[in-house]
C-alpha cells in the first residue's frame, strides 16, 4: 500500500495487490479510516474501511475480524450495508486489516439529524418512527443469525438519496471485544458511551436485547433532538444508563404521544428481560404507533429536562473544604450527595470475591465489581430487616471500603470506543458475611418468577462453535429461574459446580444472575461445569 499525504490519508494508494484503488477519504476515526475505492475487477464503486495498524498487530484480532466479516458477508437485506470482501495488507511493516463494503451515495442519520434540528428542533415524528423501523428491520434479520451489533447509533446508520435506511458495521464491535488481549483488559466495553445498554457499560454478556436499548437512545435523540444520558466524561454517561431514569420525550418535544413515550420507555428498560423480546416486536409496535398517526412537527420545550449522570464526580470527589456529615452511630463514611434515583437494573458484586485461577464470567481476568452507590432501598425511618445477634450484615470498615472501590471500578471499566481510542478496565472484590434473617420482615422482597424459563434444547443442543468442530458455545442461563437451569443443565449430563446466592430484589429469588463459564464461550463437554450466582430475592443492604 503507498502513503500519500498526512498519517491516515493514502488516498492514491491500493489494497489487494492493486485491485482496490483508494481514491477519496469519506471519514477518518480514532481506530478507523473509510475510503471511497474503485474496483478494478469488477468495475463498480466501493467503500473501503481500513482500521489503524496497531489494531493489526495481534493474530488473534485479525482472525476474530475474518471471522466476523465473513459472518457479516452473509446477511442480506435492503437495510444492511453488504461486506464485499476483507483482507489484510501491508504498511511500513505492519498489517493493516480493512473490509470491502457497498459504497451507500447519501449521508450519515446523524447529518440528517442536524439539518432537522435547524429546521423543526427534532425530528418529525413519523419520520422518526420509519428511519427506527428500517433499522429495526435490519437488526431483526442480523439478530436472527446470532450477531448483536453492539453499536447502533446515528453513525452507523446511513440514508441513501432516496430515503432508504442502511444499517453498517455489523460485527466490528464484536471483533473488538472478542478477539484481542493486549490491547484491552478485563471487563473492556465495546461501543459509544451515549447508546450503551445498561449491560454494555458493566461489561456483562449482551444479546439482541442490548441492541434494542440502542435503539431506544437513538430514537429518543430522533424525537427530541437530544440524548437522554449525557455528561463531560465516559464515566458519568456509563453511570447514568446504569442508575438514572431517562425522562419522558414528551417533556421536550410536546408534539410526542403517550404512545410514542411508552415505546421509548419500554427500549430504555435496565432490566434486559422488561424491553421487547426481540427486534421484530419493537418495530411491529413503531409501526402501530406510525399508522396511528398524531405525528405533528416538533414543539420544543425550550432548556426541556435531561439527566445525566454528572453527579458521580461529587459523589467521589465532595467539594473542597466541604465536611462530609457523620452517620448516625457517629463513623465517617465516604461524602455521599443525594444520589438520582437508581433504576432497576442495579446489579451486586459476587459476596465472595474472584475465584483464585477462575475468573467469574470472564475469561481474561478477575470479575470486576459492578455496585455503584445507590440509596438504601428502605422507606425513612424504617430499620432494615432484623438479624442475628452477634453483628451487622457487613461491618462498617468493609461498607467505607466497599463503596471506595465499587465507584473506582466503574471508572475504570468504561470503554469509551466511538471509533476514537479506549480506557483499558479495572477489576475489583467485596467481601460479605450471610447471617440468619426473619425474611417475614424484609420490605422490597419479590418472589420467584417462574415463567422465565430456558429450554433444555439450548443445553442438549448448543449451538457449535465457529472456530473449533469439537467444542459449542455456553448458552445464556442468565435471567431464567435456577430449577429451570438446573433441568436444562442436568438433561445434557453437565454439573452445577458452585451456586452462590446475591440479594437482589429486581429479578426475583431464585433467578440466575451471573454465569461461568460466561454465555458464548467456546467449552467442550468436559468443560461444561458451571459457577452461578443466584438472587434471594431481597433488596441488597
Amino acid at each position: 500500500m503507498s502513503q500519500d499525504g498526512a498519517q491516515g490519508r493514502y488516498a492514491g494508494g491500493s489494497v489487494a495487490g492493486g485491485r482496490y484503488q483508494l481514491r477519496d477519504l469519506l471519514g477518518e476515526g480514532g481506530m478507523a479510516s473509510v475510503y471511497l475505492a474503485y474496483d478494478t475487477a469488477l468495475d463498480r464503486q466501493v467503500a473501503i474501511k481500513t482500521l489503524h495498524t496497531e489494531l493489526g498487530r495481534e493474530q488473534s484480532f485479525r482472525e476474530r475480524f475474518r471471522r466476523e466479516a465473513q459472518a457479516v458477508a452473509k446477511l442480506s437485506h435492503s437495510n444492511i450495508v453488504s461486506v464485499f470482501d476483507t483482507g489484510e495488507d501491508m504498511l511500513d511493516g505492519a498489517v493493516m486489516p480493512y473490509i470491502v463494503m457497498e459504497y451507500v451515495e447519501g449521508q450519515p442519520l446523524g447529518s440528517v439529524l442536524a439539518a432537522d434540528i435547524r429546521q423543526y428542533g427534532a425530528m418529525p415524528a413519523d419520520k422518526a418512527l420509519k428511519v427506527t423501523a428500517d433499522v429495526l428491520a435490519a437488526l431483526e434479520v442480523s439478530h436472527e443469525m446470532g450477531l448483536v451489533h453492539r453499536d447502533i447509533k446515528p453513525g452507523n446508520v446511513m440514508t441513501t438519496k432516496r430515503g432508504t435506511v442502511k444499517v453498517m458495521d455489523f460485527g466490528i464491535a464484536r471483533a473488538m471485544q472478542s478477539g484481542v488481549t493486549s490491547m484491552t483488559q478485563t471487563g473492556m466495553v465495546v461501543g459509544t458511551p451515549q447508546y450503551l445498554s445498561p449491560e454494555q457499560a458493566l461489561g456483562r454478556p449482551v444479546d439482541a436485547r442490548s441492541d434494542l436499548y440502542s435503539v431506544g437512545i437513538m430514537l429518543f435523540q430522533l424525537l427530541t433532538g437530544r440524548l437522554p444520558f449525557d455528561a463531560d466524561s465516559p464515566l458519568a454517561i456509563a453511570y447514568a444508563h446504569v442508575q438514572e431514569e431517562p425522562v419522558a420525550p414528551s417533556s421536550v418535544n410536546r408534539a410526542v404521544t403517550p404512545a410514542m413515550d411508552a415505546l421509548v420507555a419500554r427500549a430504555l428498560r435496565k432490566n434486559p428481560n422488561e424491553r421487547f423480546p426481540n427486534a421484530a416486536a419493537m418495530r411491529d409496535e413503531c409501526l402501530r404507533v406510525l399508522a396511528a398517526g398524531q405525528t405533528g412537527a416538533p414543539v420544543i420545550v425550550a432548556g426541556g429536562p435531561v439527566s445525566s449522570g454528572s453527579g458521580v464526580g461529587s459523589a467521589v470527589f465532595p467539594p473542597v473544604g466541604q465536611t462530609p456529615p457523620p452517620t448516625p452511630h457517629g463513623v465517617q463514611q465516604p461524602y455521599l450527595p443525594p444520589t438520582p434515583q437508581p433504576g432497576p437494573y442495579n446489579p451486586t458484586p459476587p459476596a465472595s470475591g474472584p475465584m483464585p485461577g477462575t475468573p467469574y464470567g470472564y475469561p481474561q481476568g478477575p470479575a470486576p465489581v459492578y455496585q455503584t452507590p445507590a440509596p438504601s432501598p428502605y422507606p425513612p425511618q424504617q430499620a432494615p430487616r432484623p438479624v442475628a445477634a452477634g453483628g451487622s450484615r457487613r461491618n462498617v470498615p468493609l461498607l467505607v471500603g466497599a463503596i471506595a472501590v465499587a465507584v473506582l471500578a466503574i471508572g475504570g471499566l468504561v470503554l469509551a470506543l466511538d471509533l476514537n481510542g479506549e480506557d483499558p478496565g479495572a477489576q475489583a472484590g467485596d467481601t460479605g458475611t450471610d447471617v440468619q434473617q426473619d425474611e417475614s420482615a424484609v420490605p422490597g422482597y419479590k418472589g420467584p418468577d417462574l415463567t422465565k424459563t430456558i429450554d433444555t434444547k439450548k443445553c442438549t443442543e448448543p449451538t457449535e462453535s465457529n472456530d473449533d468442530p469439537d467444542k459449542f458455545e455456553t448458552p445464556d442461563l442468565t435471567y431464567k429461574n435456577i430449577q429451570s437451569v438446573k433441568d436444562c443443565v442436568q438433561a445434557a449430563g453437565w454439573k452445577i459446580m458452585n451456586e452462590t446466592t446475591v440479594d437482589e430484589s429486581t429479578y426475583g429469588e431464585g433467578t440466575v444472575l451471573e454465569q461461568y463459564p460466561p454465555a458464548g464461550q467456546d467449552i467442550t463437554d468436559a468443560d461444561a461445569e458451571f459457577t452461578l450466582k443466584v438472587s434471594t430475592g431481597y433488596p441488597p443492604e
